[in-house]
Formats: structure tokens, sequence, C-alpha cells
């Protein structure tokens, strides 16, 4: 026998942006059912795993900081660089919503919730030769995701209307449902018993996230000019993005765009303990480390550096023949300056340690980098460049990577540094330089520390594939979060949030993201469309 729900809302997803979809609905007293078909250890999706970046714009952390910054400044950098057309409508409009509200909706509505940030704003996607954050923006919660999420939660659990809420877990939702031509509902599978469900609302909201997921879905929405979508990609996201209900609003009318726009990373790592196929995780790349190709060659020009341009660096491997890379730095670099996205390996961010992240900040995370090379089948380490080339052929299985070429390269480099600052001619170190002008990057990163250097050994040569992450595409939206039909005209009952609607808009960021809009764009859309509903 089939169950049957009822509510006032139904939310399609339990990620952070039908969390705040909820949150906004209970403020005023509303019935929400939420299906999910995680479980309830995975509430909050990819925002729990994620660093938990927030872009902010003229906030209360970079006043103290001394960074100037307003809206004006920010819509330039934002247009700019993600490169949208001025036909482009709803994405354009949502990016100038999201950018002038991002501080007041998002930030200060997070503080109201229990959520915290560290003081120091970080400094990401800088731009290569055009315009990306003019000032730092990336606003770095305290307890990363994770505490983000289980700042949410807990609101939620001690909200004084929680017993409007109800949550089934494990529930597949297969179809959208709709009666004289409103959406009022949907079908789908109780994956924990195997049963069918029904269940039906005044409103339906699509928040179960984009396609990053579905590893064979990326690769047919693959950006074209790119060329073929590399054979080997990981998977940064989680299975169940797999873009289905997104194809369920099509069948009713909705319009999906921009799916071959994603925010991949160049730098996934395969996970030694995967929970899913494919399982990636992606490296923050260190700025000291040089990049080079599947034979040892330096990838460029210009030189990959991180925190520039993500893009850029996913684009010039996935142009590459045998499209993955190698890094190659020593145990100093890789202790100062190796990182990892997300909360699993941010312990003391996430743990909400000041001396542990202190620690890590001023002598290095030693820890984190025994970890990798004791267990990731990505990580080699040597005694010499000879050495290291040949590891590199054995853990690759074939002799693609030339130790003559990668020991040029690696010299060349050095010698570089040899010279001194006043003689560097090398983009990297211009670039380095440049990011140790700023106090949130100085203390992460080296001082012009050359690769080959017999006091920081071993070397540590690091193979990186593309990992996809989030989808800057996805169903058109209105500035309610009301899914639109071919005519611009909105489906009556239906709503679509966060990574569903290219978080907003059907792609707000266009062809690049500043970073810390991810979490901002769920929650920012999470709002819209439960203010929207509120209105009828």
């Amino acid at each position: 026998m089939s169950a049957t729900y009822t509510s006032d809302t139904l939310i399609l997803g339990g990620g952070l942006a039908g969390l705040a979809t909820a949150l906004e609905l209970l403020d005023a007293g509303k019935r929400v059912l939420l299906l999910d078909r995680a479980t309830p250890d995975r509430l909050g999706g990819l925002a729990r795993i994620s660093f938990g970046g927030v872009f902010a714009v003229d906030s209360p952390e970079q006043r103290k900081s001394g960074i100037k910054d307003t809206v004006e400044l920010a819509h330039s950098d934002w247009l700019a660089f993600g490169e949208i057309p001025p036909e482009d409508e709803w994405p354009r409009r949502w990016a100038e919503a999201f950018v002038s509200r991002a501080t007041p909706d998002v930030r200060d509505w997070l503080v109201s919730r229990g959520v915290k940030f560290l003081p120091v704003v970080n400094w990401v996607e800088r731009g290569l030769y055009q315009p990306g954050n003019s000032v730092p923006r990336f606003h770095i919660v305290w307890g990363t995701g994770y505490g983000l999420i289980l700042a949410l939660v807990a609101a939620i659990e001690k909200h004084p209307h929680r017993e409007k809420l109800t949550i089934h877990y494990r529930h597949r939702v297969a179809e959208l449902t709709s009666q004289g031509g409103r959406i009022n509902g949907c079908t789908g599978i109780d994956e924990e018993t195997g049963k069918e469900f029904s269940a039906t609302g005044e409103n339906v909201v699509v928040a179960s996230g984009g396609i990053a997921g579905d590893l064979e879905r990326v690769r047919r929405n693959w950006y074209k000019p790119w060329g073929k979508a590399p054979d080997v990609l990981l998977n940064g996201s989680h299975p169940e993005a797999d873009g289905a209900l997104q194809d369920a609003a099509q069948v009713h009318g909705a319009q999906v765009t921009h799916l071959e726009k994603m925010w991949n990373y160049a730098a996934g790592v395969h996970h030694w303990k995967p929970t899913h196929a494919h399982h990636g995780l992606s490296l923050v790349p260190p700025k000291s480390a040089l990049w080079v190709d599947a034979h040892g060659k330096r990838l460029g020009p210009p030189p990959l550096v991180t925190a520039f341009d993500t893009r850029y660096l996913v684009e010039t491997i996935a142009q590459q023949p045998k499209q993955y890379s190698w890094q190659v730095m020593n145990q100093k670099i890789a202790e100062k300056e190796l990182a990892v996205s997300g909360s699993e390996f941010n312990h003391a961010i996430r743990d909400k340690s000041y001396p542990r992240f202190l620690a890590s900040v001023l002598f290095g995370n030693k820890a984190l980098v025994k970890d990798f090379v004791d267990n990731c089948p990505d990580f080699v380490t040597a005694g010499s460049v000879k050495e290291l080339a040949e590891k590199m052929n054995e853990r690759q299985g074939d002799d693609s990577v030339d130790g003559d070429v990668l020991a040029r390269e690696i010299a060349a480099y050095d010698a570089q540094i040899a010279r001194g600052e006043s003689l560097f001619n090398d983009d990297q170190l211009r670039r380095i330089a440049h990011a140790r002008r700023y106090k949130g990057d100085r203390f992460r990163t080296c001082k012009f520390a050359p690769i080959d250097d017999p006091r920081s050994r071993p070397l540590i040569a690091v193979r990186e594939f593309i990992l996809t992450r989030k989808s800057l595409g996805g169903i058109r939206t209105d500035l309610g979060s009301r899914v639109l039909d071919g005519s611009g005209t909105p489906i009556p009952g239906l709503y679509a949030v966060g990574e569903s609607a290219g978080f907003g808009g059907g792609g707000m960021h266009g062809l690049r993201a500043l970073e810390g809009t991810f979490i901002g764009g769920c929650v920012f859309s999470g709002r819209l469309a439960g203010q929207a509903i509120l209105k009828g």
C-alpha cells in the first residue's frame, strides 16, 4: 500500500537551499513537508561537506580589516568574470539582486541563525587577465559548511513552529503531478521500504541539486569548445545530484538552461575511503608547486596558479591530450600550503579549535600531508627528481613522464628563484609575490620556495584529475524563484532553488563564479522562494 502525504508546501531536497526555504516558511507558521533521498546524517547536502565560504560585500569583517568594497564594484566584477551577455536576462537580474543583498540577506541572516565567521576574509578568484574579485570577499564559516548546517538544523529543531515541519528521508521523487494547470505534488519511491508514495501541496519547491553527481550526464553536457570530456572524472558532488527533477520539471514546461556551464576543479584526487563511485577530493593546490602535464612539462603559459581563475585551470588540463596533470613540490611547500576543500579534512576549523587552527597556520599542517602521502593513491614521494619521475610513471602504469624534461623544468624554475626577487621574470613568482602582500595569504604561502631543495625533501608529486562539483546552469526562474516556461511565464505552484536553478535564473554566475556564491545562492534563492510563496 502506498503512502500519501499532504502539506502547504512540498520541498524536494534537503540541501542548504531546501533548509533555507523551510525556515522562511516556518517563520510564517506554514506547514512544510521536506522529502530527501539521503539519510538523516547527510541532511544539508553538499553544503554539509563544503569548506563553508560565503560571498559578502561591504561586510563587517571587510570593514574591520580595512577592505573597502561596494555593491557597484562587486557587480562589475561579477559581470566581467562571468561574461554574462546582455541578452541573458534572468541570470543578469539574479546577479544584480544577489550581489546587492548578499550581506544582509545571506551573511547577516546566517549570523542571526547562529553562524559565525573567521575575522580574516580570504581572497580567491582574483582573475587572470580580467577582473575577478577586486578585493577579498570569501568569508569562512567558523565550523566549515558542517557547522553552518548544524546551526541551521539547530534553528529548525528549536523553532517555535517545529511541529509544522515533516521530513521524510530516503524518499526519491520520480515525477511531479499537476491539477487544473497547477503543479500540486509529486510521486516517488520510499527507498527504505521500496514502497511508492505520493504527496500533495499548494506549492512544490525543487531543491534537489544539479547534475554534477552524474558523471555521464556531465560528459553529455561538457563544454563543447573544450572537446571531449575526460575519460577519468572524479565525483566531488554526491550521487543524488543527478538532474532527475530538472527532467521532471521540463515535462511540465520548465526551461533548463546553461547546463554546459559547470564549476569543476582541476586538482581532484581519489578518496581512499570512498562513499560512492569515483569519489574524489578537491585539493587546494599549493601556489608554490610546479604544475606539469602528463609528460613532466610545465603547463602554460601562463603557468597554473590557484586563487586567480579556477576555470582557466580546468580548461588548460581538459585540453591536454591525457587530460590529467601532476603538481610537483617538496615537503616544506606541502606542509605550508597544501589544503583540501571541504569540512572532512579541515579538522581545526570544523571542530572550532582556535589553538589547532593557529598552530596549522604558524607551523604548517604536517598531519594532513602525512595522511595524504600515506593513504591517497595519487601521492608519490622521492629523494631525487630522477626517482620521483620513476615513481610517477610507476603510479600511472606507463612511461609518460620524461625524467629529463621534468628535471629541466624544475631546474629552470629554481634558477629563477635563485636570481633574487628583483630579477624574477616568471609569472608564477609574480603571482606568489602578489598573494603574499595580502595578510590572508601571507602565512599560507611560502616565500619563493625552490622545488629541488635538499633541505626540504622528500619531493612530492600529486597526480590530479578534473573533479566535478557544482552546476552553474539549471531551471530558469524569476526573482521569486518561480519556475518559468518557454514564454517566460511562471508555472503555477512550481519553484526551484539552489543548484537546481543554477543558483537563480538558470545560471546567475555565467561562465565563472567569484566563489562563496554557492552557499550564498542557495540561501538567497531559498529565502526568495519562501517569501514568494507567502505572498501567494
